[in-house]
């Protein structure tokens, strides 16, 4: 089986007559800190809020009625499992999904909402998969792979159809790479239809499997995955779609999680949009693309994000950029010290978050530094957090961060 242009077509056919079309998005903001003129692919906004649904309609649509009826199974850490339960509903069929446990709740009850019964089990996208197997032999169910499946790598790659259709001059593509069927499938696709144009793909560096195979020039194992992105957290990458990322991926570039944490308030802040860490990979990878004056599109991947996960990523980025920190400083216990130092930082235009005064911290409250206090303040950045912190010396506090 291979992927050709004909199959390509057949499963855009397939594809587009459910999914939404999410065209591309021109970001004035990542234009000017790039030097390119960048364009996003919001699959974010894509019906299950991921690219996946794509995949999993195409798969599915080629099963024939016995194979419905003896029902779907699948693992996923998430965006998968809401594609299958969907295009299982879609046909009329029964899916059972087994995910981590890790998977964010969001998720789990996204997917359950689709009709599809969840089995958590284990910690990586890989322990669920295992078991998966195990219950389709069992079961008799019919597995749809998330990743290492021509079927779904040409249900993927539609994507570049509709790249190219609302931007002929794409130059670059950026997209994420977890077990390789989306990149598979795009890149073939889009050399396809361009061959000059350059597909890179974007890997966690705690989760870089494929990166290790390509220079491998084997599928290659991890012994462990370590990255906030569980979208791509896979240990192992198909070994029936490597051959179409060894010839079509130009290049594979790492992110270390904490960049993905500016990112996001990027895009938040920016865009107006909420991406999850995977879908996040393509656009942190931008600042480090050596091209200029050139049309790239990043590929948002996914938007499906629980509440927690998004304020600890929030909390950290603002923290990150010196927008919200965190100080204690010892002083007196006497009457108008509070008052003096909120007025300093009021002076200073910080904003008190959260205050914590201690009176016994030292055993002898009329020492001069017998009370800690303790502030989280709100500023403007680091340089107005350093002003604020000079202003308090100068006034003779000692602060600690």
């Amino acid at each position: 089986m291979s992927l050709t242009l004909e199959k390509f077509q057949q499963a855009a056919r397939v594809v587009n007559a459910v999914i939404l079309e999410t065209g591309l998005v021109f970001s004035k903001h990542f234009s000017q800190q790039t030097g390119n003129k960048v364009w996003f692919k919001p699959e974010n906004m894509q019906l299950t809020g991921a690219y996946k649904i794509r995949g999993a309609l195409y798969k599915i649509s080629l099963l024939s009625e016995t194979q419905r009826s003896r029902g779907l199974i699948t693992a996923s850490a998430g965006n998968h499992a809401q594609g299958v339960g969907y295009a299982a509903q879609h046909f009329g069929a029964k899916a059972t999904i087994v995910m981590p446990e890790t998977t964010p709740l969001v998720k789990v009850n996204n997917t359950k909402a689709y009709g599809a019964k969840v089995v958590l089990h284990g910690n990586l996208y890989d322990d669920a998969y295992a078991h998966a197997v195990q219950l389709a032999e069992k079961n008799g169910y019919e597995f749809v792979h998330p990743f290492n499946d021509l079927d779904i790598a040409a249900g993927q790659g539609t994507l570049a159809f509709e790249i190219l259709q609302s931007l002929p001059q794409t130059d670059v593509i950026l997209v994420p790479i977890g077990g390789g069927g989306l990149a598979a499938g795009l890149a073939t696709l889009a050399k396809t239809l361009k061959p000059e144009i350059s597909v890179i793909g974007v890997e966690p560096a705690g989760a870089d499997s494929m990166r290790v195979s390509v220079k491998a020039g084997k599928v290659t194992s991890l012994h462990k995955v370590e990255t906030i992105a569980d979208g791509v957290a896979v240990r192992t990458p198909g070994d029936i779609v490597f051959p179409f990322i060894q010839k079509y991926v130009d290049d594979i570039i790492t992110i270390e999680d904490k960049k993905l944490v500016d990112v996001f308030l990027d895009m938040m802040e920016s865009h107006k949009m909420i991406v999850e860490n995977a879908g996040l990979l393509a656009v942190a990878a931008l600042k480090y693309l050596n091209v200029k004056d050139k049309n790239v599109v990043a590929l948002l991947s996914g938007g499906n994000m629980d509440v927690i996960s998004i304020s600890s990523l929030v909390q950290h980025g603002l923290r990150n950029r010196g927008r919200i920190f965190t100080f204690s400083v010892r002083l007196p216990d006497r009457p108008g010290e509070l008052h003096r130092i909120s007025g300093i930082i009021a002076r200073e235009r910080g904003n008190i978050v959260e205050m914590q005064h201690n009176q016994f911290v030292d055993i002898n409250r009329n020492s001069e530094k017998g009370t800690e206090l303790v502030l989280t303040l709100e500023t403007f950045g680091h340089e107005h957090k350093h002003e604020i912190l000079t202003a308090l010396s100068q006034e003779g506090y000692q602060t600690t961060l």
